[in-house]
């Protein structure tokens, strides 16, 4: 379902669409040395709106070679909330394959979303070379 708030933010901030039967099978799909990052929210949420009229301001903030965004739309996908046993949105998921190594609930501002993302990728095992 199109988003009515910011109906060009996927096409002009990449975020690979996922569904609640196929987040396993794109998880394996990671590079160990990479993180991926899902993106809950709904259609006309608010507080889903302000993180991403924040992320279309400087979009080059929020991006690493590290790192791959997916998304998922919960109102569309309830399983998905019923996995994450969400209660709000938005919500973002730190996966390193597939385990979840981080949950930012909310959006707390970019300054601090950007510093918990960098720290988590701080904290990855060097890549090889």
């Amino acid at each position: 379902m199109i988003d009515t708030a910011h109906p060009d933010f996927f096409a002009r901030f990449p975020m690979r669409p996922v569904t609640h039967d196929r987040l396993d099978a794109v998880l394996a799909e990671e590079v160990p040395q990479h993180l991926a990052l899902l993106f809950l929210w709904g259609r006309d949420c608010p507080n889903c709106d302000i993180a991403k009229a924040a992320m279309l301001t400087r979009p080059e903030r929020f991006q690493w070679p590290e790192l791959r965004w997916l998304h998922d739309n919960v109102y569309d996908d309830p399983e998905m909330a019923t996995r994450f046993g969400l209660h709000g949105i938005p919500v973002f998921f730190l996966f390193q394959g597939r385990r979840v190594v981080g949950r930012i609930t909310g959006w707390p501002g970019a300054a601090a979303f950007t510093g918990a993302i960098a720290q988590q990728l701080a904290a990855l095992p060097s890549q090889p070379r």
